[in-house]
């Protein structure tokens, strides 16, 4: 087992904030109540295990060793705690109660009747699971015992993992996964830097580089690093990846100590590996299970699909059932033996004190014993059928062949297997739109500088091609100009540079690849690039670029600005060779026209919204001149902030907002993100299956709308409605405004829309409405400053939505998608919702719908992490839903309905058999075959069915769409086809017992003049109980392969050796030898023959008549109407939003 499979298994460790005063667990310092200044815990480490100076107090902390423990189980509490977890589920548990009744009671039946059943539930489930967690135990122990090297007096020491100890210095080679969480000292490059994958933990392959402090840089040997004394504080283990807030303390014999602040580029995750670096050595600060790996880990989803509950709510009518059968007998049983000469049957064997008992008592044990007579109507084996057809059916969605993406070499990936019938009840689909709707691969395509537009004709690098402007003006941007906004896209970004060869120090721009996080970033370098100005890479804390006239220009980079959501920009802060310090910064045009002076705004706004209506990425760029005096003063607070322990994110972000005022506006670029291969052919598949879809973007509205136009969400026809700061304006009046908005919208659409009886024919003169809205409307409306006025918002925006076909957010926060999700989950009807996107900024609305759909993109796989399901592209979004989803759906509401259906029909002659026995509680069937039905005789063929099933081939439901609505609002798991089958079940249970019994009259005897038995007469029934459930089955297949036709034929065959075999034997164990040679007789018997035949025949005709009604109509379909809408949720339709 790798160690990306210990991530996912193992434990959550989450650190709480106390409500008072406490000590840290790990020695670090305390925490404040409410009411003080609240402070996160810290720790400290001394590198090297050296003490600190006499200055400075010694406090020895524990932490927690290395070992990593992904078990769950042990050998001493792997039974105990096993059956704990596995009799909470209520199924379990009711057996286990039937069970201890038939141990303590006299009831009709053995206890293991239901015991061995149950036993078999449990023991299954414990295989699997202490399977599973020795596979745990295994490669926790390969990891544990794995070697490592630890410098220690100056000397290299070979260790196992789980010896590792906080403050320990290891020695790390290349290719080798780190052991636990790294602060990096040095490296074997001079600049200190390393690279290393985190493939394992997030799913990105690139190689990212890490950065030792250059204090600590130069000592790169095992002798020079054990001299080190030093000490970190840092803040107690938490499972985000991308964060991470420490400082290092270096002491000198001769100075004070040196402070220097740790980031998250500082620190090497275990699990992660080291790449195309010889060597480095960094002190442990995180280990075993408090390790980020560790702590990262997202648990299974909790969701729960609408079949699960259709299946509690059945279970409950079962149960009454089961309560009122038991009830009845048990009234009949003493209005019976009210009679004079009826009294309590002999074959009870019922002692004169056993008879005198109690009379509440003797009631209510006979209550109980006919609970046990019929607890079987109780589907026990369901719940283990349905785990196995989720479990495997999971296989089919990861094996497909058309959801493996060439480009990334990966195909679809099943996170839980609970929701696979979720994928078939899908009402609505919010997606993202930078990565999921488009491909993420930008391409750099024309910029702006000082309201002249340039766009890349030619080859040539020498020069821009100027083309027209929305406002042409004569000439073209000083040169000055165009070279300082070349230089600021050289300069402002994270870009890292890998050459493949480098020869006397000459790099050629062939050689360079660029590597980033943000294709956005890597499009601008290499658009500059075209223009003649090419980034060379950073060393030593320099950049360089090459510019036009082929000279190497060299900045230091003093400060990186990082971009965040929030912020919406990032900057950085560099010093050219003739000692001038500058700040560039780019960001969306929302976050840099505040920030610059305003009479530079108008010329580049009108190229921005051009370009944003053309479908294209926008960012504006500008910059601004420090004297030494203010990058002093800068530089004290970014400094002073970054050694801050507590709210380093919060002060650091407050600083920066301050630096990035009255900036320079240089222009403006446009990146294009192409629309993905069958983006569009999908959203209208989605929209034709009755799906209504909704885009979340943090996108401008221009650039958005243009991709929903291109994607086929916004038809030509269709009416925009918008709700955005240009429609209310940010006046003081706007929440009058929205609210006025609202109502007019509102009115429109409850007037304009067609009324619900006249759907189908009002649909073609229908007007069709899209919405669009932007962040900070939402907000208003979620957010209004009286909370009975934002209520009233929120009720009209919904009834707005769901009238729509087809909604685009713009502007959106993470939290704001998910909040969108919520509120469409709460609206009346509760539709089923899905999310779909790639980034991280995903993850919330994801985890928020009810199924979670990751793209494994290119901004790392956070989402695809924390999905349900991660596919390659958005295009395999159909076949997901309407094959996949469809199937699964169809395959496990027929698995539920027919186990409620055969095990009703099992207990039904037993219920109707006490009329005939004096309700004595006499079983009809041997305890042998009550046992064995739900085992062995019925369960497999409903198991093959509800996996390889279709109905409708996979090709036909891709290619129409509208097969999808016919599933649609758990249309299977309704009331009305339970009741359906609950009736057939009746009426086939009736014909078992009454046309066995009627026949019987007529014949009752054997051949050698014996008369038929009781047991002779209960084999027989269940003889054409066991044959006429499976052919139902068979009937019900419409796709056979090999193993249906094995499972089915199968079970039949073995059902028959399995009675010659009981029946045929003398067993030692048994007091009674009733089975013997029952079955052997009965078929002998010509009369016996002919009743099976006749009533298989008989409860089985009504299927017969359906299914060739269904292959007359299925000849002549009916062509469906082409105008009927497919973009409104009927299940709204039903509730009365329309």
């Amino acid at each position: 087992m790798s160690v990306t499979d210990l991530v996912g298994k193992s434990r959550t460790w989450v650190n709480k904030l106390s409500s008072c005063v406490t000590k840290d667990n790990y020695g670090g310092r305390t925490r404040k109540c409410g009411g003080e200044e609240q402070r996160v815990s810290t720790r400290t480490v001394y590198v090297g295990h050296h003490q600190a100076p006499e200055t400075d107090a010694y406090v020895e902390e524990k932490f927690c060793d290395n070992r990593i423990v992904s078990s769950k189980y042990t050998v001493w509490n792997f039974l105990p705690k096993n059956l704990f977890e596995q009799f909470r589920r209520i199924a379990n548990f009711y057996f286990l109660i039937i069970f201890l009744v038939q141990v303590t009671v006299d009831t009709p039946t053995s206890p293991v009747t239901s015991g061995l059943p149950l036993f078999f539930v449990i023991t299954v489930t414990a295989i699997k699971q202490g399977y599973e967690d020795w596979l745990r135990h295994r490669a926790d122990k390969e990891v544990n015992k794995s070697v490592v090297y630890v410098i220690e007096n100056a000397k290299r020491v070979k260790k196992e993992s789980e010896a590792i100890k906080v403050g320990d210095i290891v020695e790390v080679h290349a290719d080798e996964t780190f052991p636990c969480d790294i602060i990096l000292l040095s490296s074997c490059n001079d600049d200190g830097t390393c690279y290393v994958t985190t493939a394992s933990l997030d799913g990105e392959s690139n190689c990212k580089t890490q950065y030792a402090i250059r204090d600590t840089s130069s000592f790169n040997s095992a002798h020079s690093i054990d001299t080190l004394q030093a000490t970190i504080e840092c803040e107690q283990p938490q499972p985000d990846l991308y964060k991470f807030v420490g400082r290092i303390n270096i002491y000198d014999n001769n100075a004070e100590p040196v402070a220097r602040s740790l980031g998250p580029e500082n620190l090497l995750l275990k699990g992660a590996t080291l790449k195309n670096t010889k060597k480095i050595y960094g002190v442990a600060v995180y280990t075993g299970m408090e390790t980020k790996m560790a702590l990262n880990y997202q648990g299974k989803s909790q969701k729960r699909s609408a079949v699960e509950k259709s299946i509690n709510g059945f279970l409950i009518v079962y149960l009454c059932i089961l309560l009122s059968k038991a009830a009845i007998c048990t009234a009949l049983k003493y209005v019976w033996q009210s009679i004079s000469q009826n009294d309590e049957p002999w074959y009870n064997q019922k002692t004169q004190h056993e008879r005198e008992t109690v009379k509440v008592l003797k009631i209510f044990t006979d209550f109980l014993s006919f609970m046990v007579l019929f607890n079987f109507i109780i589907p026990v084996s369901m719940y283990v059928t349905v785990e196995m057809q989720k479990f495997l059916g999971s296989f089919f969605i990861a094996w497909d062949k058309d959801f493996f993406d060439e480009e990334i070499q990966e195909g679809a990936l099943v996170n839980t297997s609970d929701l696979n019938e979720e994928l078939g009840q899908v009402e609505y689909v919010f997606t993202d739109k930078t990565g999921t709707l488009t491909e993420n691969t930008m391409e750099f395509i024309e910029c702006c500088i000082d309201g002249h537009s340039y766009k890349q004709e030619t080859a040539e690098t020498e020069a821009f091609s100027e083309t027209d402007g929305a406002q042409p003006q004569p000439g073209r941007a000083e040169k000055s100009r165009e070279q300082l906004f070349l230089r600021a896209l050289c300069l402002c970004h994270t870009v890292e540079t890998q050459v493949k060869d480098d020869i006397d120090g000459i790099v050629e721009e062939a050689e360079l690849t660029y590597i980033s996080s943000s294709p956005d970033e890597i499009a601008l370098v290499k658009g500059a690039q075209k223009y003649g100005y090419t980034y060379l890479g950073l060393k030593d804390g320099r950049m360089k670029l090459e510019n036009q006239s082929n000279e190497i220009e060299e900045f230091e980079l003093l400060h990186t600005l990082h971009f965040d959501s929030s912020r919406r920009r990032m900057s950085v802060i560099v010093r050219n060779a003739r000692g001038n310090i500058f700040l560039f910064c780019k960001g969306a045009d929302s976050a840099i026209f505040p920030r610059v002076k305003r009479d530079q705004i108008e010329q580049t706004k009108v190229h921005v919204e051009r370009n944003a209506m053309d479908g294209y990425r926008t960012l504006c760029v500008a910059y601004k001149e420090y004297t030494r005096e203010e990058y002093r003063e800068i530089n004290r607070r970014i400094l002073e902030n970054r050694m801050a322990l507590q709210e380093r994110e919060e002060k650091l972000a407050k600083v920066f907002d301050e630096i990035e005022t009255d900036m320079n506006l240089i222009g403006s670029t446009a990146v294009e993100d192409r629309l993905q291969d069958q983006a569009a052919e999908t959203i209208e598949a989605l929209h034709k299956a009755g799906m209504k879809v909704w885009v979340l973007t943090g996108d401008k509205m221009e650039t958005a709308k243009s991709t929903c136009y291109a994607c086929r969400l916004f038809q030509t026809n269709t009416e925009l409605l918008e709700l955005t700061t240009r429609t209310i304006g940010d006046s003081e009046r706007r929440e009058d405004l929205l609210h006025e908005l609202l109502v007019d919208y509102h009115k429109k659409l409850i007037y304009g829309f067609p009324k619900r009886r006249s759907i189908k024919k009002g649909w073609g003169e229908h007007q069709e409405y899209g919405l669009i809205i932007d962040g900070s409307t939402l907000s208003l409306i979620l957010n209004s400053s009286q909370e009975s006025t934002s209520t009233n918002y929120k009720t009209i925006f919904m009834q707005i939505c769901v009238k729509c076909t087809a909604v685009l957010c713009c502007r959106m926060a993470p939290l704001q998608k998910a909040q969108i999700v919520k509120m469409v989950k709460n609206i009346k009807g509760s539709p089923i919702t899905l999310s779909i996107g790639d980034g991280a900024n995903d993850v919330s609305m994801i985890l928020e719908s009810h199924v979670g759909i990751g793209i494994k993109g290119k901004e790392g796989r956070q989402a695809a992490r924390n999905s349900d399901y991660a596919v390659p592209k958005f295009k395999h979004l159909r076949k997901l839903l309407l094959a996949h989803g469809h199937l699964y759906y169809v395959r496990i509401a027929h698995l539920v309905q027919y186990f409620f259906y055969k095990n009703l029909c099992f207990i039904l002659p037993q219920f109707l058999y006490q009329f005939f026995c004096g309700f004595s509680q006499q079983p009809l069937y041997d305890a042998a075959y009550l046992t064995m039905y739900n085992i062995c005789f019925t369960s497999l063929p409903i198991l093959a069915y509800s996996l390889l099933e279709q109905h409708i081939s996979i090709d036909v439901l891709t290619a129409d769409p509208r097969l999808y609505m016919k599933i649609s609002d758990n249309a299977k798991l309704k009331w009305g086809p339970f009741l359906y089958w609950t009736f057939l079940s009746a009426f086939e249970g009736t014909v078992f017992f009454f046309g066995t019994y009627f026949l019987y009259q007529a014949t009752t005897l054997e051949e050698n003049g014996k008369v038929f038995g009781n047991w002779t007469f209960g084999t027989t029934v269940y003889t054409v109980l066991v044959v006429t459930v499976t052919l139902k089955l068979a009937l019900d297949t419409r796709f056979w392969t090999w193993i249906n036709h094995f499972v089915i034929w199968g079970s039949l065959v073995f059902y028959i050796f399995f009675s010659f075999f009981w029946g045929g034997i003398i067993w030692p164990f048994l007091k009674q030898q009733r089975m013997y040679f029952i079955f052997a007789h009965m078929v002998t018997s010509v009369s016996t023959w002919l009743t099976m035949i006749l009533l298989v025949f008989v409860s089985l005709f009504p299927e017969i008549l359906m299914i060739a009604i269904k292959n007359v109509r299925r000849r002549t379909p009916k062509t469906p109407n082409s105008e009927l809408p497919m973009l409104v949720s009927y299940k709204t339709i039903r509730n009365g939003y329309v």
